[in-house]
């Protein structure tokens, strides 16, 4: 059974042995304290402000990464309607790989599966409705999600590399954008 505090679904057992406060503390010391925390993605309502757009031409679509502090566009990849690709990075609490499947629809980002193979801090622990968990040998893969995102915001590795796999590439993230950038990913 979930109960709702705040908003958010929790199992019942975890409010009642005040397991929450201190895993939340966790969670929050692992995002702000630790070097190279991978992922924080966000979802943004409406266009972004700030940035022109460089195209190749008006009619293309494309994959495009933006430095979120300088404005700056590191690179940008052709990208078909329904179209993956993928952000892989080590994670930085249980130090395994975990690897993002997006699908490009119009300028939204839709997440296909997220692939793992250790679960700890900062790791989904419960399915939303529609979710369903498998296992690929060793990996543990969650699809069904029904969210959309308008961009993806990541902060670049400072110890282990951020990777995007696009249109049979492989991009470091480190090498193109540096350490510790603060990047949005959008499709234009």
């Amino acid at each position: 059974m979930m109960w709702h505090k705040g908003g958010i679904k929790y199992p019942r057992w975890l409010l009642h042995r005040g397991y929450l406060y201190p895993i939340l503390l966790n969670l929050i010391l692992a995002a702000i304290v630790i070097p190279g925390t991978g992922i924080l993605i966000t979802y943004c309502r409406g266009k972004t402000q700030g940035h022109s757009s460089v195209r190749d031409s008006k009619d293309s679509r494309a994959l495009e990464i933006w430095g979120t502090d300088s404005g700056r566009l590191f690179g940008r990849w052709p990208l078909e309607d329904n179209e993956e690709f993928a952000v892989e990075f080590i994670h930085s609490v249980n130090q395994s790989p975990v690897r993002e499947i997006f699908k490009a629809k119009g300028t939204e980002i839709l997440p296909q599966a997220l692939r793992f193979s250790s679960f700890g801090a900062g790791m989904p622990s419960d399915l939303d409705e529609g979710q369903s968990f498998s296992l690929d040998g060793e990996t543990m893969v969650i699809t069904g999600y029904t969210t959309s995102f308008r961009e993806l915001n990541y902060i670049v590795g400072t110890v282990s590399d951020h990777i995007l796999f696009i249109n049979e590439e492989t991009v470091s993230l480190r090498d193109l954008c540096g350490r510790n950038a603060h990047i949005s990913i959008r499709i234009k």
